[in-house]
């Protein structure tokens, strides 16, 4: 079996939507070009991303609106005045939006009237070229992309309301009914086109950029997808729902670090079988799709493909819930099939038994190391760097985490489940490991991910800037405040740079140091 080629690298790990810029939200605009100027002079091979997918309730890219659509808040409001679609005088226009986080009520307020103005520019005095260049898109992403704007232009005329909210007749797919909708909302479904039209021209610019400097882009899959979505309305007989589309069992996760009832998401569990059945179509479609845009994967909830955490839908908490087995060997041998050598990072985070170690290696992906799950005392700890393996992944913490200052600095009961005693015995053995003083522990934490075996260091940009929990991006099991952090144009600094260039240098993770086996 040909596994892909690992290099020794490292990487840095920061959403679009954390970007400076003046829109409110990171957009792929003039600040993304000095961000990636900043990797590449860190020494840097990677550019570790979330999903880029459009979000619904609660703003997280975990949650989105479809597995395939790009986030239109991305597309800078630069770019649809540089293409004559907005009058440069709207941008003087612009709400005074924080620097520091994104107000996503705003924003999309906002920066949806700039679209729609935009559209009504395009329909008006678009080029020839313009146009049959947008005809292209949809017709080469149509498999999807009909679906989704049809969604998107019903979901705004029925108020935002979630889909099985719908008459029936469009909530069960009628043919008639949906022939309908698009006639009448013909002009709503090609808005919501032209918007992917406009994203994914500027990611592929983006990406572009990114292989002009050499960095490669780790995208990411989540192995659910959300209700309330285009994938669940458009095939709902890929997932376990009743005959009314509500759910009948759903996905999370039993008691663990984050959450002492375990983690309740809420997203609709697929039906295997039938995906089996016709060959793994849907999700050979969702890779195939996410491999154009970016150059690894990393495959979260991954021990989900073993065997996932089924919770009856009425369940007031995940703690009910069940291990039900998932077919995960059969879906990735048609991934192989159809692609060869797969590049992806399995997110083996959580409860992990035998089979899901079985399944990782099996397919020879390379794990996660999280070093703030290190320290809890346990010298047999996967987490800790001397028990790793070259063929891993090691991050200082996630998005999921708070940051290294933050989780230093750890209250009982505020972001996990530990207690007082718990908390200064993690401290105390941390400070022993590394031989520090904790003064500055986010550098510790970078250097010891940095020096040890795993191919691939990934550190989150809160931890290069040595925030607190002020920069934490998401607090699981809660259902708001996530999201929402944003670096400053200033933190892109050359001493940081630097410094990370040297410990990357010092530890041979510099790009064409060395390839790992």
């Amino acid at each position: 079996m040909t596994t892909y080629r690992w290099p020794r690298a490292c990487g840095l790990l920061l959403h679009p939507t954390s970007l400076p810029g003046p829109d409110g939200i990171g957009t792929l605009d003039g600040h993304l070009e000095q961000w990636l100027d900043f990797l590449a002079a860190a020494g840097q091979t990677y550019w570790q991303i979330l999903p880029l997918v459009p979000t619904g309730y609660g703003d997280s890219p975990y949650a989105g609106l479809s597995a395939f659509a790009g986030n239109p808040l991305l597309i800078p409001s630069e770019t649809l005045v540089e293409l004559g679609l907005v009058a440069r005088q709207r941008l003087h226009e612009r709400p005074p939006f924080s620097e520091q986080s994104v107000d996503y009520g705003a924003v999309i307020t906002w920066k949806q009237r700039l679209l729609a103005e935009a559209f009504e520019r395009f329909v008006a005095a678009a080029p020839d070229a313009w146009r049959a260049d947008f005809e292209a898109f949809c017709a080469a992403e149509a498999d999807w992309l009909t679906d989704y704007a049809l969604f998107r232009a019903l979901k705004d005329a029925h108020g935002g309301r979630a889909w099985h909210t719908w008459p029936p007749e469009l909530r069960d797919r009628k043919p008639a009914a949906l022939e309908a909708a698009r006639r009448n909302l013909s002009t709503a479904v090609a808005s919501h086109q032209f918007q992917q039209w406009l994203f994914f021209r500027q990611w592929q610019r983006t990406r572009e950029a990114c292989h002009r400097r050499g960095i490669r882009i780790i995208g990411d899959a989540p192995i659910f997808v959300a209700y309330d979505s285009a994938d669940v309305w458009a095939n709902r007989e890929l997932f376990k729902l009743d005959a009314e589309g509500r759910p009948t069992h759903v996905a999370g996760v039993p008691p663990d670090y984050f959450s002492a009832t375990g983690q309740l998401w809420g997203n609709p569990l697929y039906r295997w079988q039938r995906m089996a059945d016709d060959g793994f179509g849907w999700w050979l479609a969702r890779m195939r799709h996410l491999f154009r845009l970016v150059d690894v994967v990393r495959l979260d909830h991954f021990r989900g493909f073993a065997a996932c955490w089924t919770i009856p839908a009425d369940a007031p908490t995940a703690a009910t819930g069940r291990w039900v087995k998932t077919p995960g060997r059969k879906l990735f041998t048609a991934m192989r099939r159809a692609f060869g050598v797969l590049p992806i990072i399995a997110e083996d985070l959580g409860v992990i038994t035998p089979d899901v170690v079985a399944l990782r290696d099996a397919f020879g992906f390379p794990g996660m190391r999280v070093l703030q799950f290190a320290f809890g005392g346990d010298p047999n700890n996967q987490d800790l760097p001397h028990n790793y393996v070259p063929n891993a992944v090691v991050y200082t913490g996630t998005h999921d985490n708070d940051t290294t200052v933050g989780w230093y600095a750890s209250r009982p009961g505020v972001g996990s489940t530990r207690d007082a005693e718990g908390i200064e015995r993690e401290r105390a053995f941390c400070r022993a490991y590394l031989n520090t003083n904790g003064a500055e522990i986010h550098w510790d934490f970078i250097r010891a991910a940095y020096a040890s075996v795993a191919h691939t260091a990934i550190v989150p940009m809160q931890d290069v800037l040595g925030l607190g929990s002020e920069g934490r991006m998401n607090l699981p099991a809660s259902e708001r405040g996530n999201w929402s952090w944003r670096c400053r144009r200033e933190d892109f600094t050359a001493s940081a740079a630097k410094r990370l260039r040297e410990l990357a240098s010092l530890y041979g993770r510099l790009p064409g140091s060395s390839v790992s086996d």
